[in-house]
């Protein structure tokens, strides 16, 4: 899958997550079973090539990851959005979740085309970071104040973009961002009741 179709997907598969949690379709129990199938067929499929799981991983996951860590994308976004679950209030946790599927997938699309380079990583341009802040914010808006969504989706794509590391291997975005968005959304809420 190219990159942008691989982005769609992102996105679809967010605004689908979110949907199913604000219905109570699905809940912390759902992603905590999720993100425990997911690295075990993770394991497995480093081991054995299942030929319908592999077509779809060769088909989703980046070519990269099929050898390393088959399924990475998927597993670090379910964890991304357990975590969300499990730390913050419902609608802060949708708001997070919507600020990693439409920022995380919008700022290297629009940032593709950009001029100016993140003078902390060159491998990000300025306008990509500012679209997907504005994508995210747009997104977490319908579940929070549009003040709380546009700082969360600022600071998160913020520390995106930077490309935080730990122990020289950088964070992984799809958990990075959810629990940057929703510790700023609930920074801002005690902020406030002071």
């Amino acid at each position: 899958m190219d990159e942008t179709a691989r982005r769609i997907f992102h996105i679809l598969s967010g605004i689908v997550f979110v949907v199913l949690i604000h219905y109570d379709i699905v809940g912390k129990f759902f992603f905590a079973v999720a993100v425990v199938m997911g690295l075990l067929i993770s394991l497995m499929s480093m081991k054995i090539k299942v030929p319908v799981l592999y077509n779809v991983l060769k088909y989703l996951d980046r070519k990269h990851d099929i050898k390393s860590f088959p399924g990475k994308g998927a597993v670090f976004y379910g964890t991304g959005i357990f975590l969300s679950l499990v730390l913050f209030d419902k609608d802060i946790a949708m708001a997070a979740i919507m600020i990693l599927a439409l920022g995380d997938a919008v700022a290297p699309m629009i940032g593709k085309y950009g001029k100016i380079e993140h003078p902390l990583n060159k491998k990000k341009k300025i306008e990509g970071i500012i679209a997907g802040a504005i994508a995210g914010a747009l997104g977490a808006w319908l579940f929070i104040g549009w003040y709380e969504a546009l700082a969360a989706a600022i600071i998160a794509m913020a520390v995106e973009s930077i490309g935080i590391k730990m122990k020289e291997n950088p964070l992984n975005d799809n958990i990075l961002m959810p629990v940057t968005a929703g510790a700023t959304v609930w920074a801002i809420r005690v902020l406030a009741s002071i």
